[in-house]
């Protein structure tokens, strides 16, 4: 029987053994942050401190408030604002208690194992938080973010994170970026491009993105032509400032040729705010025919997150806004959607597509055929609602059998939560370590490339897909 040291193993003697070594060959190697939305001004601020447990843990985070949300927890009640209205008082100890007191909630699921392994690991709290323990928990919490060690660069240093990229608007000035690089200090925070509001030309904030992404690149934007030039224009100013991806969320990965003079028509009817559902799908889909194009010109790796329909619930958005839980998973598909992409760009040497999907039935079925096909395109790791143990095992048993490993991304962590990052890398390590031991007892793969393989998907597989080996010692490389 193992340990609490052997959580997530396999209980059968010798694949606890095997999964053992080989998590702990792994365990050292350093971090890869290669996708997230940390916010840059926490390494921006040479002296920055955490706020309350409340601020750091709770609010911010989606997969804790859908829960609290699914039992009946006011959204009120945990102190977040309504859209418009200044924020409330709120008394962060009692928020935190309506947290801890349904905290059993999230037993067996990812936040759980998360948080828990948060405040045992970075906080040094063993003891299960309960309604009971939360307001000793809460001044443990808080004393630890007082503390002078506990900054986030010191922090970036404890967790033993190599690189670690945020995620910036396109008309982001990246002065946060720049500060950093300029201050001396020998961490590697980099920027990302994410091309959201400037592609989802339906938004209601959208003419007002367009008008920011022209002032930030110094071009009066009256013509698709005109756009273009301004997208490039800022892809170039994030590459200058050290960026290796782009990002974008659709919730259809449809993509399209569409001549330019159909843009340039649905451009103006975008900017007229009179565009329809189906003239904004045609525009995406020849939107993600150009950022392939980009890409393959300026080599920043293209991810595409598809099939999370948004802002389901209409009267929370309306009241509260967005990123609130209230997103789920619909079915999609890729084959058939992304082949005008990747017959112009799939084989192209330049171009790098990582892609995401909550429709795990398209990991054996597209996503892993394609990726074992054509040499531009790679999977990424299980996102968002399977993030998690089973998540991750269903994706070695489909996505590897069919694609193989070496055509994943290995992981990324996605989180907003800077704290929580340790936990998320140390499920997946110890996912992979066990799901690999098991390989091996079955005579699938060698002990020795079972150790190569451990080493790939803690962190080799992403420093290579993401451009980023530059930032990592040589154990942590592929080669």
């Amino acid at each position: 029987m193992g340990t609490f040291a052997d959580r997530y193993f396999a209980n059968d003697p010798a694949q606890l053994k095997l999964a053992r070594t080989l998590y702990q060959g792994a365990a050292q190697l350093p971090l890869v942050c290669p996708h997230g939305h940390v916010d840059p001004h926490l390494f921006a601020d040479t002296d920055y401190h955490f706020g309350n447990p409340v601020e750091l843990m709770i609010l911010p985070d989606h997969y804790v408030l859908r829960v609290l949300h699914s039992h009946g927890v006011d959204y009120a009640d945990l102190g977040i604002p309504e859209v418009g209205k200044p924020a409330p008082q709120r008394d962060p100890r009692g928020v935190w208690q309506i947290f801890a007191d349904h905290f059993y909630l999230y037993a067996a699921t990812p936040t759980g194992i998360w948080i828990q392994n948060e405040l045992t690991d970075v906080f040094g709290i063993a003891e299960p938080l309960n309604g009971r323990n939360a307001q000793a928990v809460y001044t443990a919490v808080q004393q630890a973010l007082s503390g002078a060690d506990f900054t986030p660069r010191k922090l970036y240093n404890r967790f033993n994170i190599t690189v670690l990229s945020t995620t910036d608007g396109a008309s982001d000035d990246l002065a946060l970026h720049r500060q950093i690089k300029a201050s001396g200090w020998e961490g590697h925070i980099l920027p990302t491009f994410r091309a959201d509001t400037i592609v989802n030309i339906d938004a209601a904030a959208w003419v007002g993105e367009v008008e920011k992404l022209g002032s930030a690149s110094h071009i009066q934007i009256g013509s698709y032509a005109q756009f273009i030039q301004a997208v490039e224009s800022r892809r170039a100013w994030f590459v200058e400032n050290g960026a290796t991806a782009t990002d974008l969320a659709v919730v259809e990965a449809i993509t399209a040729d569409v001549p330019a003079a159909e843009m340039e028509r649905l451009f103006q009817k975008g900017l007229a705010r009179s565009i329809t559902a189906a003239e904004t799908n045609r525009f995406i889909s020849g939107m993600l025919m150009e950022l392939a194009r980009m890409s393959s010109e300026d080599g920043l790796v293209m991810q595409l997150h598809v099939g999370s329909l948004r802002n389901h619930d209409r009267a929370l958005f309306e009241k509260y806004g967005p990123d609130l839980g209230a997103d789920f998973p619909i079915t999609v598909e890729f084959t058939r959607a992304l082949q005008p992409l990747l017959n112009r760009y799939g084989n192209h040497p330049n171009f790098h597509l990582i892609l995401f999907t909550l429709d795990e039935a398209t990991y054996s079925r597209e996503l892993a055929p394609l990726a074992s096909y054509y040499p531009a395109v790679k999977l990424g790791p299980p996102w968002w609602f399977h993030d998690n143990l089973n998540g991750m095992q269903r994706f070695f048993e489909q996505a590897v059998d069919s694609g193989g490993l070496f055509n994943t991304v290995g992981f990324n962590d996605d989180t907003r939560a800077f704290l929580s990052i340790p936990a998320r890398h140390d499920v997946w390590r110890r996912a992979g370590a066990n799901w690999l031991a098991g390989l091996t007892l079955r005579g699938v793969v060698e002990e020795n490339t079972a150790e190569m393989m451990m080493k790939a998907l803690s962190c080799g597989l992403a420093l290579q897909a993401y451009k980023l080996e530059e930032y990592a010692p040589k154990e942590a490389r592929l080669a």
